[in-house]
């Protein structure tokens, strides 16, 4: 295969990859703009619909270790297809799921499992295992930009949709774009095997349970796992409860369509910013700024007066932060353990994000319940940035050596 060939072959990945992640993300990440129709519709109330969401949170990072290793063995293909028709069912199931219980497995179990298969450890996996080191981090960047890219898009034409013709017609459309997943994989070709070693010691040809033993034993990737718990809590607290902050504030819902398009058009400039800096700059240190940053943002967020524009800025400036701790998260594991199992050791560290999700959008629904309103969830999410900022420095992590251009 000469250069340009692979490096059109490679381009193909990404982009199909990319686009997987803007369908099966945009939708997931557009789900706290039903909440209101929902509770009009079914009488469950928001406590109800927050829990089968966090539900929803838990699972799709529990689904992706396991889809992760089942990709790793037999490649990326079969599990991706069989998850986008999971995904477009339990959208379709979900209008017809009247009660706390339909909404925890449609909403809860069915989405984020078909989700989850289509996501970022099993996309993240399948092409760093077919790019050159030097090239990963770009490549993790730009398939999160997809994902990022497609709230942008799919928020506001969720809205319009809802607002048009009701929250059953958006659900059935998010279950019919679904299914765009599956001409995509003709782009992601098929799967490889990694010439390279892990960097860990583990020998060459060692098996899945090897891996995973050096792996939780090194106290890096712990680290990995609890700032990436932290990130959970924040980013399913605001996809879920942004819609009820505007509301509050006594703004209308396009305010918070808005905002949530806002989050992902931002945070593809810094998914693409987080990927270029992580192939350039030690990741930790990427990483930690990004958790930093998050503590300043709400702060003055919190002083602020409760405006459109207000929720604008909020939005664009945490959204460039949003998701954009993925790839200097991902390049970590691959740096610290190399990528044939990627899948699977990125997927685990997925599962303390969203184990972290799980909370940030049950607790979001029990604060505004208990207290009404989000000030102590708020507060709580600066706490939190600021610890794992903190916990970026040990990580352990060589300094860059290579200076190759991103892609060829």
């Amino acid at each position: 295969m000469t250069q340009a060939t692979a490096a059109r072959t490679g381009w193909t990945l990404m982009l199909c990859a990319s686009a997987m992640l803007m369908i099966t993300m945009g939708g997931r990440q557009s789900m706290g703009l039903f909440i209101g129709p929902i509770t009009q519709a079914t009488g469950v109330g928001i406590v109800g619909i927050s829990f089968a969401l966090a539900i929803g949170q838990f699972v799709w990072g529990a689904v992706q270790p396991i889809f992760g290793a089942i990709a790793d063995q037999y490649g990326a293909r079969p599990v991706i297809f069989c998850g986008t028709l999971l995904l477009a069912l339990g959208y379709v199931l979900v209008p017809h799921a009247g009660s706390q219980f339909g909404l925890m497995m449609t909403m809860g179990v069915l989405v984020a499992s078909g989700a989850g298969a289509a996501s970022f450890s099993i996309l993240i996996g399948a092409t760093a295992s077919a790019l050159p080191p030097e090239k990963r981090s770009f490549a993790s960047g730009l398939i999160n930009a997809g994902g990022s890219f497609g709230q942008f898009v799919f928020a506001p034409l969720a809205q319009l949709m809802i607002v048009a013709f009701g929250w059953v017609a958006a659900m059935y459309s998010l279950a019919a774009a679904s299914l765009l997943v599956i001409p995509l994989l003709l782009g992601l070709g098929r799967r490889q095997t990694p010439a390279e070693s892990p960097v860990t010691g583990v020998p060459a040809g060692a098996g899945l349970g090897a891996q995973l033993r050096v792996a939780l034993r090194d106290r890096s990737y712990w680290l990995l796992h609890a700032g990436f718990f932290t990130c959970g809590v924040h980013i399913a607290f605001l996809v879920t409860h942004l819609p009820g902050e505007v509301s509050l504030c006594g703004l209308p819902a396009s305010v918070s369509a808005t905002s949530l398009a806002l989050i992902g058009l931002f945070n593809v400039a810094g998914s693409l910013t987080a990927g270029a800096l992580g192939s350039r700059l030690r990741m930790k240190y990427v990483l930690g700024a990004m958790y930093a940053s998050r503590v300043l943002i709400i702060a003055i967020y919190l002083v602020s007066p409760r405006t459109p524009l207000t929720f604008y800025v909020f939005a664009a400036a945490l959204g460039f932060s949003w998701l954009a701790t993925v790839p200097p998260t991902a390049g970590l594991v691959g740096k610290l353990f190399g990528t044939r199992y990627l899948g699977t050791l990125f997927g685990l560290t997925l599962l303390s994000h969203q184990i972290g999700g799980f909370f940030g959008a049950w607790l979001g629904g029990v604060t505004i319940a208990r207290f009404g309103d989000y000030n102590w969830m708020w507060y709580g999410d600066m706490l939190l940035a600021g610890v794992a900022a903190l916990l970026c420095l040990p990580i352990r992590e060589a300094r860059m050596k290579s200076t190759a251009p991103l892609v060829a």
